[in-house]
């Protein structure tokens, strides 16, 4: 039988060659905001892996909106320039489609750089750190910062600056993307009772407390062109009693679908420091649920890295994609792997051909 893993998809107008997707991966090899050197070899290599799609870090959409003082950013000509200089490399040598996933810290930014061997702990004022932002005054942990309650100017702020760096994602030629509303972060905070208790429209109910994230996806959605395909990662759980569950997330993900959302992205956890039972596939069945309750396509992540698994969760129906992150820093051929395994010929680039255990294996870039 044909490989699903290696069938197309088409999200809008663009058609992605395989259901192979590159996970955004925080890379804290980037000097205020611009990408470097590091970026022009990791996503250079990662362009010639035969995946459908390469996702681009959380790209902070503004300077406090970086996880860590070495985060990606999007926000300023420099940061424009740094990134189109990587784009520029990694499109003459590969024609695989480049999306990038926008991203806000909100209460967990201003972290350390976890290279720097003091540990993550909060990136103190004279470390390069800044005031946090949140829906509420709750700190992520009790040694970590008090955020900022967000007033509706603040967030007017960050609407707009998801708004520019969308622009600038245009002007970039940026195929596809991503807002990342997961992992504790801004949005991912709106969302959860466990950051947000706010007493005003947007929280309490579920509903009030998607209408941020909503806002935020509304407007990204009108400033990103018509033909491209524009997704949200989100939590399918807290895997904590006092956040989302399930069914929350289920209904974010048909609030989403009703506003134009391509496809959903789904995660878990980074809301409190909760028990998280890791395993292969294991947060598969939560975007499982979210796919049946909103029809969408949907990217199942978390440890999957064997071909068959990645195989046998689409031919359960439980996702249309398989976002892969770890697996693609083990192994940077990891599609080509995958493709011998399953018995597929996949493109490979001229001067790695003779690489290739197919002899019917194609080659581009003679």
């Amino acid at each position: 039988m044909p490989s699903l893993l290696f069938s197309s998809i088409r999200l809008r107008g663009l058609t992605l060659p395989n259901r192979i997707v590159i996970a955004p991966m925080c890379q804290f090899s980037a000097r205020d905001g611009n990408a470097t050197d590091w970026h022009l070899i990791h996503l250079g290599h990662l362009a010639l892996s035969g995946a459908g799609l390469l996702m681009i870090e959380a790209t902070a959409v503004e300077p406090r909106g970086r996880i860590s003082r070495e985060c990606l950013g999007l926000y300023n000509d420099e940061n424009e320039a740094a990134l189109a200089r990587v784009l520029a490399v990694a499109r003459e040598y590969s024609r695989m489609p480049i999306g990038l996933q926008l991203g806000h810290a909100g209460r967990k930014g201003s972290l350390r750089n976890p290279a720097d061997g003091k540990g993550r702990g909060h990136a103190t004022e004279a470390e390069g750190g800044w005031q946090v932002l949140g829906p509420s005054a709750i700190p992520f942990a009790p040694d970590w910062p008090t955020p900022r309650e967000m007033d509706r100017r603040d967030m007017d702020e960050a609407i707009a600056a998801f708004v520019a760096t969308t622009r600038r994602c245009i002007r970039l030629d940026i195929d596809l993307l991503e807002i990342h509303g997961a992992h504790g972060y801004l949005l991912s905070s709106f969302l959860s009772p466990i950051a947000n208790r706010r007493q005003d429209a947007y929280g309490g109910s579920p509903s009030n407390r998607m209408r941020f994230p909503l806002e935020v996806f509304e407007a990204v959605r009108a400033a990103w062109p018509e033909d491209r395909p524009l997704g949200v990662r989100f939590n399918g759980t807290d895997w904590d009693g006092r956040g989302i569950g399930t069914e929350e997330a289920a209904a974010f993900g048909c609030a989403l679908g009703a506003l134009g959302c391509d496809f959903v992205d789904v995660s878990t956890g980074g809301n409190s420091f909760a028990s998280i039972p890791s395993g292969p596939g294991y947060q598969v069945r939560f975007a499982s649920k979210v796919r049946e309750a909103g029809a969408m396509p949907t990217m199942a992540v978390g440890l999957i890295r064997e071909p068959a698994h990645a195989e046998a969760i689409l031919a359960a129906g439980q996702a249309d994609m398989i976002a892969i992150g770890r697996g693609f820093l083990n192994d940077p051929r990891w599609p080509w792997h995958a493709a011998e395994a399953l018995g597929v010929s996949i493109e490979v680039p001229f001067p790695y051909s003779r690489a290739a255990t197919r002899a019917d294996v194609p080659s581009y870039g003679r």
